[in-house]
C-alpha cells in the first residue's frame, strides 16, 4: 500500500472509528434519559412481573422495567438497602427484614398481587405416585429425613425400591419458606441433602431428566412445563376437607380446599420512592389495573375481588407497612387488610 492509500485509508478509519463511538455514545445517551424502575426478588413472582412490564414498556416507551431474580430473601436485603424500587415476594416480610428495611430508612407499602398454589412436582414417567399426603411430605422432606430417608419404598412399602432424588428451591426462596412451615412446621427446617436452586428452570430440568426426581416450586413454573412434568394431589387429611387428595387448580387455591400449601403472592414498593418518581406510581398502577388478567394467563390465581379492592385501596391512600405483624397463621388476607 502506498503512502497516499495508507493516509487514506488511516483517515477512514479515523472515522468510521469517531461514527462508532457516536453511535454508542448516542445510545448510551438515549439510554440514560430513559426512566428505569428497577425489581428484583421471588423467582415465583418473576413470570406475572415479567409479562406487566412487558406489556407496561409497550405503553411507555420512556420507562424501562429491569427484573432480577435472586429470592425473596436476596431481594428484600436489596429493596432494604434501597438498591431496587420494588421487591417480588412470596411471602410476608420477615421481623429481621422489617428491622433491616428501617436500618435503611425504607418505608414499604405492602400489595398482594394474586394467590399461587405450591406444586408437588415429580418425573412424568413415575407411574407409582399418584397422590401423596402432608404426612408423607413430611417424612420426605423434614430434618431428621437427611440421609435416611433416601429410597420410594420407605415412603410407601408398595412403591419401588427407587432412589429418591430432590430438587427444591434455595434457602433464600420464599417458597422454600412456605413449604417448610406448612409442610415441617417450622420456617427453613428442612433436610439438606437436595438440589438447590433459585432458578425454577434449573429445578424443571432436573426433576423432568430424572425418574426418581420430586421437587416443588409455584403453580405457573409447572403449569409451563406440564409437559414435561406430572402434578401430585395433596391430600391434607384433615377431616372437615374430606375431599381426598385435591390437586392446585384456580377452584381449589380460591375456596381454600388446596390445603396447606396456597398462599398469596406480593410485590412491597418503597413509599418515598413512589411519591417521587411519577413513573414508578404509574408502573404500580397499571401492575394493579391489569394483574387480574395476566396473573391467569401465566398461571397464577388472581385475587378475588374484595381483596384486590382493598391492594388498590392501599396502594392510592400510600399505606405502609405490613398486616402481617403480629398476625395468626391461618389469618386470611382479606380479614388482615381490614383491620390495618
Amino acid at each position: 500500500m502506498d503512502k497516499n492509500n495508507l493516509k487514506s485509508f488511516k483517515a477512514l478509519s479515523f472515522l468510521l472509528a469517531i461514527i462508532a463511538m457516536t453511535l454508542v455514545g448516542g445510545t448510551g445517551i438515549a439510554e440514560a434519559g430513559r426512566k428505569i424502575v428497577k425489581i428484583d426478588g421471588s423467582s415465583t413472582v418473576f413470570p406475572v412481573t415479567e409479562a406487566v412490564a412487558e406489556e407496561f414498556q409497550t405503553a411507555h416507551r420512556g420507562t424501562m422495567v429491569t427484573i432480577g431474580v435472586s429470592g425473596t430473601g436476596g431481594g428484600f436485603k436489596k429493596f432494604c438497602r434501597g438498591d431496587i424500587d420494588i421487591t417480588n415476594a412470596s411471602r410476608p416480610i420477615k421481623p429481621t427484614e422489617i428491622a433491616q428495611c428501617k436500618k435503611g430508612n425504607v418505608q414499604y407499602i405492602e400489595l398482594p398481587i394474586a394467590y399461587d398454589g405450591l406444586a408437588i412436582i415429580v418425573n412424568k414417567s413415575n407411574d407409582w405416585i399418584d397422590s401423596i399426603t402432608v404426612k408423607e411430605l413430611k417424612k420426605i422432606w423434614e430434618p431428621a429425613a437427611q440421609r435416611k430417608i433416601l429410597k420410594w419404598n420407605q415412603i410407601r412399602p408398595n412403591w419401588p425400591d427407587k432412589a429418591i432424588h430432590l430438587f427444591a428451591p434455595g434457602v433464600s426462596s420464599g417458597t422454600f419458606d412456605y413449604f417448610t412451615k406448612a409442610i415441617n412446621g417450622e420456617e427453613g427446617a428442612s433436610r439438606g441433602d437436595f438440589t438447590a436452586s433459585e432458578d425454577d428452570n434449573v429445578l424443571v430440568q432436573g426433576i423432568s431428566s430424572d425418574k426418581g426426581g420430586m421437587g416443588f416450586f409455584g403453580l405457573a413454573y409447572y403449569e409451563h412445563n406440564s409437559d414435561k412434568l406430572k402434578l401430585i394431589p395433596v391430600d391434607d387429611e384433615i377431616d372437615s376437607n374430606g375431599k381426598g387428595p385435591i390437586a392446585p387448580t384456580v377452584a381449589s387455591v380460591n375456596d381454600g380446599t388446596y390445603q396447606p400449601l396456597s398462599r398469596p403472592i406480593f410485590i412491597y414498593v418503597d413509599k418515598a420512592k413512589v411519591e417521587a418518581r411519577p413513573e414508578l406510581a404509574n408502573f404500580i398502577q397499571f401492575f394493579l389495573d391489569n394483574t387480574a388478567a395476566l396473573s391467569e394467563e401465566v398461571g397464577y390465581i388472581p385475587l378475588p375481588a374484595a381483596i384486590h379492592t382493598l391492594t388498590v385501596e392501599r396502594f392510592k391512600a400510600r399505606i405502609e407497612g405490613t398486616v402481617y405483624e403480629g398476625a395468626k397463621q391461618d389469618a386470611s388476607v382479606e380479614d388482615l387488610m381490614r383491620l390495618k
